[in-house]
């Protein structure tokens, strides 16, 4: 495992090397995983993905293992007690806009079965494969993105900006962004 050839953004540690080499760029069909992807980016927004990660399991204790039904009834003092969790990003406007997310997730469901069919048929059900040679050849954002957030924000979504949107595909394995020499390609 330790001569594999990644994707350089990786190399920090184990914890991304892991995260890069288990789950980054997957394909992920599972709503609550969906919802906890999308959690975690609307809470990476301006911060490193690292930060995020180094917390996912403060996260996931803080949010009830990313059940949106959960998450959907939390109260103003739930809320107000997340304010002071030490453990996860203690920024007022993302954790109402989880409570608001779990909200909208569900209100997708009603309309479309799953989420999973909502975001997927952005792609057809499959993978984008933008089959970049190396860092530099990766977008933070595209007009499909750019379409996903628009969306997603008539829905009611909050903090799902172009930019978290891309994160959300690449996250997820909407789109495969595996650099050209990566082991994972193969």
């Amino acid at each position: 495992m330790e001569n594999k050839i990644r994707c350089a953004w990786c190399e920090k540690d184990d914890l991304y090397r892991n995260y890069h080499d288990n789950e980054w760029g997957k394909p992920v069909y599972d709503d609550q995983m969906l919802f906890e992807f999308l959690i975690l980016e609307t809470f990476q927004a301006g911060l490193s993905w690292y930060t995020v990660l180094k917390k996912r399991e403060n996260f996931r204790k803080a949010f009830a293992n990313f059940d949106y039904k959960k998450v959907a009834l939390f109260s103003e003092e739930k809320i107000q007690e997340l304010l002071l969790d030490v453990g996860i990003i203690r920024n007022q406007l993302k954790i109402r806009a989880a409570v608001a997310n779990a909200i909208a997730f569900m209100k997708v469901q009603e309309e479309f079965g799953t989420f999973s069919k909502y975001i997927w048929n952005f792609t057809d059900g499959k993978p984008l494969d933008n089959k970049p040679k190396t860092l530099k050849d990766i977008s933070s954002s595209t007009p499909l993105s750019d379409a996903i957030s628009k969306d997603l924000k008539i829905r009611g979504f909050k903090f799902v900006g172009t930019t978290v949107v891309y994160a959300h595909m690449q996250a997820t394995g909407m789109v495969n962004d595996h650099v050209e020499n990566c082991w994972t390609r193969n």
